[in-house]
C-alpha cells in the first residue's frame, strides 16, 4: 500500500511538471511588485512615486498650463486667471483661484496628478494625500525654473526629444537678445509694488533673474529677504536713496495704471527721490505683470527682450 502512494505521489507529480501531452510548463512565477510609471524629485525635495501615465493632471497655477500643453501632457482642470489663459484652456472646468483653490471643485474633477504651486498651494497636499491623489510641488519663477519644470512635464508625458527643442530653441532666442546689449555694468533695482506698499525683488524674482542674465548689478544683492518670501526684502527709502541705482524697474499687483499714477506722484512729492540717479535721469520702468508678475514660463525670451528694449530699444 505504501507502495503505491508513493507511486501515486510520484505520478501526479510528474504531470503537474511535465505538463499536458508535449506542451511545457513554465515554472512557477514569482508575484511581480507593481511597476512605477516614473519617480520625481519636485520643488519642494518631496520624492513622489506615479503609477501610470497621468492623463488628467489638474493644475494650481494657468503659468503651468502652457508648458504642460506645449510637451503633449492632458490637463483637465486649471484655476481661474486673467492674465495666462490660452485659448484652449478657456473651457476647461475651474478650480477657483489661484490663491484660493476650491478643494470639492478640484476633487470632483478627478485628476490622476495635481500640479501645485511652489509657496502658495502646499496646503492642498494634505486633503490630495487622503484621496491617494499624487501631486507635484512645481516653482517657476527664474529661466532655470522654467527649463527644469520643463523637463519634469516631458517626464509626464514621455515627449522628452519635444522638451529638449522647446529649451533649445528659448536658448537661442534669449542669447541673441543678451549678445546685442552692450555690456554695461548697470545698477538696478527692482520694487514690487502692491496696495500695501512697496518690496524690493532679490536675484531670485523673475526680474531679477533677467536683469542677472544681462550682467547688471541689483542693489538689494545680499538683502536679508522678508521671512515670508525668499526672493524680495523689505524696502526703504533711505537704503534706495543710499545705493542709488541707475536704472529702477518696477512690478506691481493690481492696477497697473493706478499704481503708476500713484507711484509717480508719491516721487513728485519726496525730495529723497529726486536726489535718485535713476529718478533724476528719467529711467524708471514699469514692467508688464503678464511677464514679470507671474512666471512667462515658454514666453521667457519675449520677457528678457522686453527689459532689454525699455533701455536699449535701439539696439533690438
Amino acid at each position: 500500500m505504501v507502495g503505491k502512494k508513493f507511486f501515486g505521489a510520484i505520478l501526479i507529480a510528474g504531470l503537474i511538471f511535465s505538463g499536458c501531452g508535449n506542451e511545457k510548463v513554465s515554472s512557477p512565477v514569482e508575484v511581480q511588485q507593481q511597476q512605477i510609471f516614473a519617480t520625481i524629485t519636485d520643488d519642494a525635495e518631496r520624492t513622489v512615486s506615479i503609477a501610470t501615465k497621468p492623463t488628467r493632471i489638474a493644475v494650481t497655477s494657468a503659468g503651468f498650463l502652457e508648458p504642460l500643453h506645449a510637451v503633449g501632457a492632458v490637463v483637465v482642470a486649471r484655476p481661474d486667471s486673467k492674465n495666462q489663459m490660452p485659448d484652449w484652456a478657456k473651457n476647461l472646468p475651474s478650480v477657483g483661484q489661484v490663491y484660493q483653490i476650491d478643494t470639492e471643485r478640484l476633487i470632483a474633477c478627478a485628476p490622476d496628478l495635481v500640479i501645485i504651486n511652489k509657496g502658495m498651494n502646499e496646503k492642498l497636499l494634505p486633503v490630495l494625500d487622503e484621496n491617494k491623489i499624487p501631486a507635484l510641488v512645481v516653482e517657476m519663477k527664474t529661466y532655470d525654473d522654467v527649463k527644469r519644470s520643463i523637463k519634469m512635464f516631458a517626464t509626464l508625458s514621455g515627449e522628452i526629444q519635444t522638451a529638449d527643442s522647446l529649451i533649445q530653441k528659448m536658448n537661442d532666442e534669449i542669447q541673441s537678445v543678451v549678445e546685442r546689449v552692450p555690456k554695461d555694468k548697470l545698477r538696478v533695482a527692482i520694487l514690487h509694488s502692491t496696495a500695501q506698499g512697496l518690496t524690493v525683488q532679490l536675484d531670485g524674482s523673475i526680474a531679477g533673474s533677467i536683469a542677472k542674465m544681462f550682467g547688471w548689478q541689483n542693489v538689494a544683492d545680499g538683502m536679508t529677504p522678508l521671512e515670508k518670501n525668499p526672493d524680495a526684502a523689505p524696502y526703504s527709502m533711505e537704503t534706495l536713496a543710499a545705493q542709488n541705482p541707475e536704472i529702477i524697474f518696477v512690478t506691481s499687483m493690481g492696477n497697473i495704471d493706478d499704481i503708476k499714477a500713484n507711484m509717480l506722484q508719491a516721487i513728485s512729492e519726496n525730495d529723497a527721490w529726486q536726489a535718485i540717479g535713476a529718478v533724476k535721469n528719467n529711467r524708471l520702468y514699469f514692467l508688464p505683470q503678464d511677464l514679470f508678475l507671474l512666471s512667462p514660463g515658454l514666453r521667457y525670451p519675449e520677457a528678457v527682450r522686453k527689459m532689454a528694449e525699455l533701455i536699449y530699444h535701439d539696439k533690438l
